[in-house]
């Protein structure tokens, strides 16, 4: 480690450089540096120190980590980031491919054309509020390309093949030779002609047109657990896009909304209702109907109870995902104060009023919505 230089000389510029100017200096030295355009024998190792540095100092974290601890950050130990450099490899793919084609070839000069991964694909579902908190079976149905079953996936009408492509005599690629002040370079690009698949559809396919593939729609059953909430997302495997050369399909993602409920409100894994009870209930307690998802439960209000006074349920609330466990519905009274009196009921007050006097008190506790807040957490 002693022996190392430090990365901002490897790369020829100043500590405060920019990202840009850091992107800059790093391609100028690898179209000089890398193995295939120079010859002289300490070009690889100056051009795997520049990858290096270059991995280190593009990298936001690993900066920063490397301007306090220099190189002891890419030790691995405490407060390293170890050794991984893979990222400018990346770049320097895309240098070379950009000017002169790329160099990962096979031993007879062509490109491969490996296996790709299809797409994923999303879906959106719009759920009840019970039917998040207790999870579902729903039919989605979800379009994607598939194979067409007419031509097999040779995009040729039946009893008809694909002809090799004279253009690229059937490797999907076309070469030409380019000019540079470093020298002659073979510039590898896509077929024309036949988009890179090496062959020619003379007679398409009726079905897919010779696109080899058809969309069609599918029905799905998706089983949403339990708990489930806004931005929940269920990954398919494999029902997404069908993948090229032989590769896998994709994935599907079912990505949940949940309906807002007309009187119950969720947080993180509690329920949250509001419940209204009169003064004559507040002063002298009462036992009350609390409803719940399941059903009602009976809920005991002691005598005194004031305004925003959180009484909680367990295992009322939302059962946690990863967790075979729920959380509590949470009941935040309020004291509802009538709007309108009866003769009778004026007169009661009247009395209760002369026995309870005048006299403004401060409020030395909590007010209702200091209250709530406490109980949801805000």
């Amino acid at each position: 480690m002693a022996n190392k230089r430090d990365y901002y000389e490897v790369l020829g510029v100043d500590k405060g450089a920019s990202a840009d100017d850091i992107k800059k200096a790093f391609r100028k030295l690898a179209r000089q540096l890398h193995p295939d355009v120079n010859k002289a024998p300490d070009a690889e190792p100056r051009f795997k120190e520049v990858n290096e540095a270059y991995e280190v100092l593009s990298d936001d974290q690993k900066r920063a980590a490397y301007d306090r601890y220099g190189h002891a950050a890419t030790s691995g130990g405490p407060g390293g980031f170890g050794q991984g450099f893979e990222g400018g490899f990346s770049d320097i793919n895309d240098i070379f491919s950009e000017f002169f084609g790329g160099f990962a070839r096979q031993a007879n000069g062509q490109q491969r054309r490996s296996p790709r991964r299809g797409a994923d694909l999303r879906h959106d579902i719009k759920l009840e509020f019970a039917e998040a908190v207790f999870g579902v079976t729903r039919e989605i149905e979800v379009a994607r390309s598939e194979t067409c079953t007419r031509c097999a996936g040779n995009g040729s009408e039946p009893g008809t093949t694909p002809q090799r492509c004279k253009t690229c005599n059937g490797t999907g690629e076309v070469r030409r030779v380019q000019n540079s002040l470093l020298g002659a370079f073979v510039n590898v690009s896509t077929c024309p002609t036949c988009g890179g698949n090496g062959e020619v559809i003379a007679t398409p396919c009726k079905e897919c047109g010779g696109r080899r593939q058809v969309r069609r729609s599918r029905r799905l059953q998706v089983n949403v657990p339990a708990g489930v909430d806004n931005g929940t997302q269920i990954r398919l495997s494999g029902e997404g896009e069908p993948g090229a050369n032989g590769g896998p399909a994709g994935n599907l993602y079912v990505v949940i909304t949940v309906a807002p409920h007309a009187y119950f409100r969720r947080k993180e894994n509690d329920i949250l209702v509001e419940l209204p009870i009169n003064i004559a209930q507040a002063a002298l307690g009462d036992e009350i109907e609390v409803p719940t998802l399941e059903g009602s439960e009976r809920l005991s209000i002691p005598a005194g109870t004031q305004s925003g006074t959180p009484f909680r349920i367990k295992g009322k609330g939302v059962p946690h995902l990863r967790r075979a466990q729920r959380g509590d519905e949470i009941v935040l009274i309020t004291v509802a104060v009538p709007a309108t009196l009866s003769a009778e009921q004026r007169r009661l007050f009247q009395e209760l009023a002369k026995t309870l006097g005048r006299e403004v008190v401060p409020q030395q506790e909590k007010g209702f919505f200091e209250k709530f807040r406490d109980a949801i957490g805000l």
